[in-house]
């Protein structure tokens, strides 16, 4: 071996030296953050205080801003928000969000500040954490702002006003939507394709706000609105979301054909995006099939068809089948035996209908074969209250589905016969139609019209039959052409003349 040889040697171990030392050293300190932060990590649930000091410990110990800062601080700041430390907690948010520029990245930051936004948001159970909160908010719209990150700043502002919609924060709520819907339009005042995604959430939370305030004019124009909405493609719980406040809508206008339609669609997708919601939709579905007099049952299709036997959905699956029964007494039986039914307050409001429906054919079927009856008996039957039965007798003679008389003192009904008037409408109908026959037959028929031969004649042609020339003496046999007993006869100068009665010469 050369010298040159050895000196290459030597110049290439001494250059490897030098760069192991340094990987070694870097990899030390990061060994000793990573140590400390999982070390903090074990202290969190027996002594919180001291993990917060140990997670602040860790920004210090990086030469730069990085990964194991960030996450320190995110610890330090959710333990100090849960024990009340909500002023020093505002101030390391604000401390973090600077590592949100350039010590993270982007993708990183934007999960890690929704994360701790929602668990702000769960955890605002008083006044004060209510205030941290919306100042974590503020700050967090600031920042976006600053850095003109406008994806993150619209993401931020809807979960705000998701935040207040769920308080029924209405007036702040609706100067965020407001405020929102500019954002997502042109600079000419109409939509901005790009932004539709966006601009189609912010409909689904005013669509939800107008719903709950029962301003149904002005949700009409949004779902409308909503709808026509296709540049976007947008999260099917969006949808769900609007297509359920449209089927609630339809609903309050009785418009059951159109609810129909929209709480399948969001049944639909609600299930496309996982969400729970699709089981109480599921019921305002079944719901609506029952107010629309509906033979079908809602469970038959592709869609609906694996929730059929669950037990979540399971009392509605009943009560639509003792609908389609006409099974009243199931039908009481199985709302009072699933009270969680009517938690829901949709469904409160409206099955009440669906029972009013079920016992007034009850009541038809009842009292069919009667023509008086007593209150009292059709409440024993139904098992119901003599103040709803009357209420529902009363109805139906409204409505001139019974006739009938209620004597409240008695406790009576007297249904009045209608089978003596249909006769006689019916006779009057069948007289009508005969008088018309004979009219035209006797104006209509051939051989009661003039022809040309009785004008050669030198006659006028005429029939008449007065009722002096027309006799009746009893049964005869035999007398000319007559039968029956009627006889003919000419009186003054009348003549036969080619078959025909003529009168004058």
């Amino acid at each position: 071996m050369s010298d040159d040889d050895d000196f290459m040697q030597d110049s290439d171990q001494e250059q490897y030296d030098f760069e192991y030392e340094d990987d070694e050293e870097q990899e030390t300190g990061d060994v000793d953050v990573e140590n400390k932060y999982y070390n903090a990590k074990q202290m969190k649930a027996d002594n919180p205080g001291d993990a917060i000091t140990e997670f602040l410990g860790l920004p210090a110990l990086e030469q730069e801003k990085g990964d194991w800062g960030f996450k320190g601080l995110k610890q330090a700041i959710k333990l100090e928000f849960k024990l009340g430390q909500y002023e020093k907690a505002v101030e390391h948010y604000r401390e973090l969000l600077t590592y949100v520029r350039s010590a993270v990245t982007r993708n990183y930051s934007e999960k890690s500040i929704n994360n701790m936004l929602d668990f702000i948001e769960k955890g605002s159970d008083d006044h004060n954490a209510y205030k941290c909160m919306e100042q974590f908010y503020s700050q967090t719209l600031d920042s976006f702002q600053s850095t003109n990150n406008e994806r993150l700043w619209l993401k931020t502002n809807i979960k705000l006003a998701r935040l207040w919609l769920d308080r029924r924060e209405y007036i702040p709520l609706a100067r965020k939507v407001r405020e929102l819907h500019r954002a997502c339009q042109k600079e000419d005042g109409t939509d901005d394709p790009s932004k539709g995604t966006y601009s189609l959430e912010v409909y689904a939370l005013e669509i939800q706000m107008y719903a709950d305030t029962r301003n149904n004019k002005r949700l009409k124009a949004l779902y409308q609105r909503a709808l026509k909405v296709k540049s976007a493609v947008p999260h099917p719980r969006i949808q769900g979301i609007i297509r359920e406040s449209g089927g609630k809508m339809h609903m309050s206008e009785e418009n059951w054909k159109e609810a129909q339609i929209d709480f399948f669609e969001s049944f639909r997708n609600y299930d496309e995006a996982g969400s729970l919601q699709r089981i109480q939709v599921l019921k305002y579905l079944v719901l609506c099939t029952m107010l629309m007099g509906s033979d079908i049952n809602p469970f038959d299709s592709q869609e609906t068809k694996p929730y059929k036997n669950d037990p979540r959905i399971s009392a509605m699956t009943d009560l639509v089948d003792a609908y389609q029964r006409n099974d009243i007494h199931r039908y009481e039986t199985i709302l009072q035996h699933n009270k969680d039914v009517l938690e829901d307050p949709f469904i409160a409001e409206n099955i009440d209908e669906v029972t009013r429906s079920m016992r007034t054919k009850a009541v038809l079927k009842l009292i069919a074969p009667y023509t008086r009856f007593t209150l009292a008996f059709i409440a024993k039957q139904l098992k119901i209250s003599d103040a709803e039965v009357q209420d529902i007798v009363g109805f139906l003679i409204v409505d001139k589905k019974l006739k009938g008389k209620i004597d409240q003192a008695k406790g009576t009904v007297e249904v009045e016969s209608t089978s003596d008037v249909d006769r006689t409408q019916a006779m009057q109908e069948w007289t009508s139609a005969i008088k018309s026959l004979w009219v035209t037959v006797l104006n209509e028929s051939e051989g009661f019209r003039t022809d040309d031969s009785s004008q050669m004649l030198g006659g006028t042609a005429a029939l008449n039959f007065p009722s002096s020339h027309m006799e009746f003496d009893g049964p005869k046999q035999n007398v000319g052409r007559t039968t029956n007993g009627w006889s003919s006869k000419l009186k003054g100068g009348q003549k036969r003349a080619g078959g025909r009665a003529q009168v004058g010469g």
